[in-house]
């Protein structure tokens, strides 16, 4: 079965890749059957393929593996290497979604506001004490 794949070319940390037909049980960076385009993921990012080739072999037969599929949907759209708008971190998301959280329980739990009462003065009965000596005294005399 054949198959339209990449085959890796290039040297180290600065891939480059072919775009083959390829039998699907060949090695990777083996030879191949047809050179359908070129794809390079590196600065300057490249991609290059031979559309009319392309769909003549589909129509043979030839599957393009999943990576191949996306690289073409991606080049037929105009636009392969669109920029990537810049994202939230982890950290900033954990942070973000703790903070919604603590927001919402301070919304759901009932505000008791305090009020104060209006207290009546009393006035404490006088209580006049007796030293113990006097108490005494008074037992004794009578």
């Amino acid at each position: 079965m054949l198959k339209i794949k990449l085959a890796r070319f290039g040297k180290k940390h600065q891939a480059h890749y072919r775009i083959v037909v390829n039998e699907a049980r060949d090695k990777r960076d083996g030879s191949y059957t047809a050179l359908l385009g070129h794809y390079s993921p590196v600065v300057p990012k490249k991609l290059e393929i031979d559309v009319k080739a392309f769909e003549e072999w589909v129509k043979k037969g030839a599957q393009p593996t999943e990576t191949v599929a996306a690289l073409f949907k991606r080049f037929q759209s105009g636009n392969p290497f669109p920029v990537k708008k810049a994202g939230i971190s982890k950290k900033a998301k954990a942070k973000l979604e703790a903070a919604k959280k603590e927001t919402e329980s301070v919304k759901e739990e009932p505000v008791i506001e305090a009020v104060e009462a209006p207290v009546a003065e009393v006035a404490a009965p006088e209580v006049v004490a007796e030293t113990p000596a006097e108490t005494k005294l008074e037992e004794v005399k009578a």
